[in-house]
């Protein structure tokens, strides 16, 4: 047997190695020929590609679908959750100013009270305004004042409140055409008459070129509290009264610091409050001279001498009811 088999595999080894010469150069062909047409059909394999896409895009989505739904139904959970917890904010809300419009209505009825009592108009003349934009900003540590592009043609007049939807500002103090320079409440030139609630407590409130401005000249016991809310005083009858300023946040040996309600690095849009300034008696007394001149001298005025006296003397005893004489 071994000799035949070693006879066999004599015969067929010429065919093994020419096979392998024949699959190898095969191999060989149909690579080149597979280049050649890659490069001149490119359309075709496009094709060809694109509907294999599109046989394997359903098939995609709907694999994705139950993905897609799961992910709607967290954002829809999530939505749910933010709506509850949205609803119970506004709720509390809603309870607060159903308190807060009680106490308005309470606080309406006393004033009316009030103003009948004191004989008072119900409705004060109120202050106009002049509504302007921030153009420039002084920026520096030791100034802190706006420029705003409204002047004396749009209304603005040096002393006017400057106010945004948050609370004052500060308060005019030079006025041009076209232009007008606020000085914040920041500012260490700045002094506003204010009072605190509910203590109304009258104070100054001082800056000090921080965003945090200080309370000074306090009464001797103050009733100060952490969170008191600080309003204009109108007092020297320059500035309204009851703007909204800020609140105590501090109260030590360096004094009361005061957290104004504006946030004075996001100033854009402001508005200018006219209000009636109380002129003294003398200043108004003064303010007419200038306008008509002094007083004239009284004039002096002769005795009328047509009327004559009686004849004899004031000193004569009245003559006797009988006729006699003395």
């Amino acid at each position: 047997m071994k000799p035949e088999r070693r006879a066999l595999s004599r015969l067929t080894l010429p065919l093994k190695v020419l096979a392998d010469r024949f699959a190898f150069g095969a191999l060989v062909i149909l690579s080149l020929a597979l280049l050649a047409v890659g490069k001149a059909n490119v359309h075709l394999l496009e094709g060809v590609s694109m509907r294999i896409s599109d046989a394997l895009v359903p098939a995609l989505q709907t694999l994705m679908q139950p993905v897609t739904a799961s992910r709607r139904l967290v954002e829809g959970v999530g939505e749910l959750l933010a709506l509850r917890a949205e609803n119970a904010r506004l709720k509390e809300q809603n309870l607060r100013l159903l308190e807060w419009q009680g106490a308005a209505r309470q606080l309406s009825v006393e004033n009316a009270a009030l103003r009948q009592l004191l004989k008072m108009p119900a409705d004060p003349k109120l202050p106009t305004a002049a509504t302007g934009r921030i153009v420039a900003d002084a920026g520096g540590p030791f100034v802190h004042t706006v420029l705003v592009d409204v002047g004396t043609e749009d209304g603005a007049a040096r002393g006017m409140a400057a106010i945004n939807e948050r609370g004052m500002i500060g308060r005019v103090i030079e006025v041009g055409r076209h232009s007008a320079r606020v000085l914040l409440l920041t500012d260490f030139n700045s002094r506003i008459p204010v009072l605190v609630e509910p203590s109304r407590d009258q104070a100054i409130l001082a800056g000090n070129n921080t965003r945090r401005p200080t309370l000074v000249f306090l009464p001797l016991n103050p009733r100060l509290a952490v969170g008191n809310r600080v309003l204009t005083s109108g007092r020297g009858g320059v500035l309204p009264p009851g703007l909204e300023i800020g609140t105590v946040v501090a109260i030590d040996d360096a004094g009361v610091t005061v957290e104004p309600s504006v946030d004075f690095a996001r100033l854009e849009y402001l508005r200018l409050l006219e209000y009636d300034q109380v002129v003294p008696p003398e200043q108004l007394e003064e303010m007419q001279r200038e306008m008509y001149g002094p007083p004239l001298p009284p004039r002096f005025v002769a005795p009328d001498t047509s009327y004559s006296e009686p004849l004899g003397s004031p000193t004569d005893p009245p003559a006797v009811a009988s006729g006699l004489t003395p």
